[in-house]
């Protein structure tokens, strides 16, 4: 099962339980136009695609999703009443795990950071990784501002009101409440079709009494709903007051949105402008994971597993305009990509490791391929780093025996430059290319540190420099002027001194955890950070992040450029003291880490 361990989230099961999964799940290949299981019978599980292609279909037949490699069915089903939802055959030879409901429910519980994944399944959806329409509420998705008109206004009238406002349909009212729908269909059907004038009243070729949806249905509901009545448009209802509209474009737009249907498109993407198109919908990706309370590791795994997507499509696309490259290379990512813990708001960090057989006429062709990925990944919208940590930089496109000496010479001399630069390079991850490249190297690097109290002391030191905003009285300290004045840097005084702290505990376990988060729990089971500082240290970390992902979802929300920038002033009361006092305890973990105390179990 180890093909299984290497799909998300599975990734993050132990290697261990492989002969038991194994033992236990089962692979299957399906036949065009077979059914994988049908909607109220009960299922055999989840299923996690690992070939091939899927479709659920409405009662009527007609297609409400598609699924591909990589993605998963039937986890909301496993974790509630074990029937599927809808039913779901293959459309071409597809290759599926099938993982029993008893072994899927003891992953999840038996495993927090699986489990995390998953968390929302038994309520509003397939978790995380599959999030969009069955994880959206149909609030999330609607047109709030429903368009109304009298049952006696005319044909023409409404017919305007569609194209001055843009839209495919006006709800007829009567004054007593919903009369009718009215849609762009109709005028064509009923009114152009049948010869008729523009004069007739609405009411003549209304649809009367329509359906209506609650806010409170999942996106998933309202398309098989719209499949089963063989309509457009439905209007949102509560408490017989109609509050929305929600149509099928709304819907399809918002499933185009998902990280497993962005990710397969990049991969199918032909140029750097193509999958440009594509990675433009990153910003309603977080909306939409903040809307469905995913948590916000998870967020930012999803996003970063788009950048990663961009990243080795770039690279085969490099490959093949080039040729075959003279000898085996790694292209790592660090920074915030490295770590995976991409928002809204990210640049490039890069670098290539070169086998050791390199040479220095080779070097022509790994410039050239480091511009090409890092032009396209640009043109992606991922901005050239600022500090040139990019692999087009010469110093950062070397072969392994150079990275060791790197290394080796930040960690016996370590000055400022050479903390600064080992901060970076220790969240090194492999993207694309040769990875035993980089697994002994990071062994190696991790345990010279370690060795080195000086070098330890330093990167301490260094991690200091970035402070949680608390004034000397608990309130918060606000950026005194300039554009950002009277706000809080949520990034760089909010998550980096978190990111920092991880860091140092992964630098004094010697741990290969590369994301904070994975840091954070992974010291604590090493006996690095105590149980009480785990728990308070990850819980201001999840607050921290959570509160940074939702202001930049309410950015996107309002058309604004997501930022890292946020007045306390717009949280209540409430949310303002969780946040001070989760910023009160990374800056009493920053001081333990500086006295190194209170960090050992």
């Amino acid at each position: 099962m180890q093909s299984l361990l290497r799909h998300p989230p599975f990734d993050m099961l132990p290697p261990e339980l492989a002969p038991e999964l194994d033992a236990r799940v089962t692979r299957s290949t399906i036949a065009p136009g077979n059914l994988l299981f049908e909607k109220g019978q009960p299922i055999a599980g989840v299923y996690v695609i690992e070939s091939g292609a899927t479709q659920s279909e409405g009662a009527d037949g007609a297609v409400v999703s598609r699924r591909g490699p990589g993605d998963m069915l039937g986890q909301k089903s496993t974790l509630s009443d074990g029937r599927a939802r809808v039913t779901t055959r293959a459309v071409e030879e597809t290759v599926v795990f099938i993982i029993p409901p008893e072994v899927f429910r003891n992953l999840v519980r038996h495993h927090p950071t699986f489990g995390a994944w998953f968390e929302r399944g038994t309520t509003s959806g397939d978790g995380a990784y599959a999030v969009g329409l069955t994880a959206l509420q149909v609030a999330d998705l609607m047109s709030s501002t429903p368009v109304t008109c009298p049952p006696g206004a005319t044909v023409t009238e409404a017919a305007r009101m569609m194209r001055d406002l843009r839209i495919n349909s006006v709800l007829v009212n009567d004054g007593a409440g919903l009369a009718g729908i009215v849609t762009a269909r109709d005028l064509t059907g009923k009114v152009l079709a049948e010869g008729l004038t523009g004069d007739i009243p609405v009411s003549d070729i209304m649809t009367p009494n329509p359906v209506t949806i609650p806010p409170s249905a999942l996106g998933l509901d309202a398309l098989v709903m719209l499949a089963d009545h063989g309509i457009s448009h439905l209007p949102v209802a509560e408490g017989g007051t109609i509050i929305g509209m929600i149509g099928k474009t709304d819907l399809f737009r918002h499933q185009a949105a998902t990280a497993s249907h962005m990710i397969s498109e990049i991969v199918e993407a032909c140029d750097a402008e193509a999958m440009a198109r594509i990675v433009a919908r990153t910003p309603e990706l977080l909306g939409q994971l903040v809307s469905a309370g995913v948590t916000p590791q998870a967020i930012c795994r999803r996003i970063s597993d788009v950048t990663d997507a961009v990243t080795r499509r770039l690279l085969i696309l490099a490959e093949q305009k080039l040729g075959p490259a003279p000898v085996p290379y790694l292209w790592a990512a660090c920074g915030s990509q490295g770590r995976r813990e991409q928002t809204g708001v990210s640049d490039q960090d890069n670098c290539l490791i070169l086998d050791d057989a390199f040479t220095p006429e080779h070097d022509a062709y790994f410039k050239e391929l480091a511009r090409f990925v890092s032009d396209g990944l640009a043109i992606c919208g991922y901005i050239y780093c600022p500090g040139d940590m990019m692999a087009t930089n010469p110093r950062w496109r070397q072969p392994r025996r150079v990275w060791r000496s790197y290394f080796k010479g930040w960690i016996d001399k370590p000055d400022p430059e050479a903390q600064m630069l080992a901060s970076v390079m220790f969240d090194l991850r492999p993207i694309g290319g040769t990875r035993s490249l980089f697994d002994d190297l990071q062994r190696e690097t991790l345990a010279a540190a370690r060795k080195n109290s000086i070098f330890v002391a330093h990167m301490i030191s260094n991690s200091l420099k970035h402070t949680p905003p608390i004034s000397l009285f608990r309130g918060f300290a606000l950026i005194r002027s300039g554009e950002h004045k009277n706000q809080v840097d949520l990034k760089h005084s909010g998550v980096v001194p978190v990111v920092d702290l991880g860091r140092i505990y992964a630098l004094k376990g010697a741990l290969e955890e590369v994301n904070t988060r994975d840091r954070i729990v992974a010291a604590g089971a090493a006996g690095v950070l105590s149980p009480s500082g785990l728990a308070e240290l990850l819980d201001a970390y999840d607050l921290i992040a959570d509160t940074r992902l939702r202001h930049q979802a309410a950015q996107i929300r309002k058309g604004e450029k997501p930022d890292n920038f946020m007045a306390p002033g717009q949280l209540s009361d409430l949310e303002r003291n969780h946040l001070r006092d989760a910023f009160m305890v990374v800056k009493t973990m920053q001081s333990a880490a500086g006295h190194n105390t209170g960090m050992l179990g």
